[in-house]
């Protein structure tokens, strides 16, 4: 079967669906619980949405190719092969840092080498949670590669999962939530881009 066929065919059913987003559910879960812990706070978090989108659509869904963003990109091998990225607006990450460094909220100053650890950190932190959670719920092995982090426009850090596409599949499984406390609330991107066999992998694990 294609990777095109199981994308499109996962359109019309409705239980491969709830699946998918209730992985999302669980995974933006462990994050924001991780995430609270980092910066000693109570975050809430919103319902995530999950969706499977193709390259073009994700693009529009995460902002405009000019926004600027921070990007940690993730490769994955062991039961499940492809790539996981999580981005955050640029405000975004940089309100989180200041949480963590103790700088007032609104600071927008350029990063500090300081900043860029913590940005890893998180980066490290929350990737991390959603991959537990995914390998609990399938029980499969997921290794991660050392994340790499860019800052840059929405655009040119997308082009990077962008080129996989065409090796790995057509469909992404995104998963947007928002969390944050009552004063500022954070946007989040999590993209899952699996190979046509994980995908498989992952539904087979599931009893799908």
């Amino acid at each position: 079967m294609s990777s095109k066929g199981t994308f499109e065919s996962l359109k019309n059913d409705d239980v491969q669906y709830d699946i998918l987003r209730e992985i999302g559910n669980i995974g933006a879960g462990n994050a924001t619980t991780a995430l609270a812990q980092l910066i000693n706070s109570k975050i809430d978090m919103t319902v995530p949405k999950v969706e499977l989108l193709t390259f073009p659509e994700l693009a529009d869904v995460v902002g405009s190719a000019e926004k600027l963003v921070v990007g940690i990109l993730i490769n994955l091998s062991g039961d499940i092969d492809g790539m996981m990225m999580f981005m955050l607006d640029y405000s975004a990450a940089h309100y989180l840092v200041n949480c963590i460094i103790g700088k007032e909220k609104e600071n927008m100053e350029a990063f500090t080498e300081m900043d860029f650890s913590a940005l890893k950190e998180i980066g490290n932190i929350i990737a991390g949670a959603y991959l537990s959670a995914l390998s609990a719920l399938m029980n499969l092995k997921i290794i991660e590669s050392i994340p790499y982090m860019a800052i840059d426009m929405a655009g040119a850090v997308l082009s990077v999962p962008a080129i996989a596409f065409g090796e790995l599949g057509d469909r992404a499984l995104l998963i947007q939530s928002e969390f944050g406390q009552s004063d500022n609330n954070v946007k989040g991107f999590f993209i899952l881009i699996p190979t046509e066999e994980s995908y498989g992998k992952i539904m087979s694990s599931l009893g799908v």
